[in-house]
């Protein structure tokens, strides 16, 4: 609540094939916002996928995991076992809707909070 964090973001993936990735797109960054569709269970993997490559390439670092589409619920496709699974591991895990901007500021202070640490 004292100190100003500046937040500069990049949209890097939005794709389901993470293979075209490049990590070197990364460096320099002091936190990660992965983002997963909470309607579409395979973007999970890839959220995770580019976490773990992200952590072997520069050591761990902040981040936060939004499920996106909270709002649609009838569509809604991630276990909620899966998601406790991550909240109990430590993770910052928050189901967002960008529809309504639910949790989305929640989120993105706690990331500022986490790297401002």
């Amino acid at each position: 609540p004292d100190k100003t964090v500046d937040l500069i973001l990049w949209d890097l993936a939005g794709e389901d094939d993470i293979g075209s990735f490049r990590v070197s797109y990364v460096r320099g960054a002091t936190g990660l916002v992965l983002v997963a569709d909470g309607t579409r269970p395979a973007t999970l993997a890839v959220a995770l996928t580019l976490r773990e490559r992200c952590e072997a390439e520069f050591g761990a670092m902040p981040f936060i995991l939004l499920f996106n589409k909270s709002d649609l619920t009838d569509r809604w496709a991630i276990p909620e076992g899966e998601i406790d699974e991550l909240k109990q591991r430590g993770w910052q895990v928050y189901l967002t809707s960008a529809l309504s901007g639910e949790h989305v500021d929640d989120a993105f202070r706690q990331l500022a909070s986490m790297v401002a640490k």
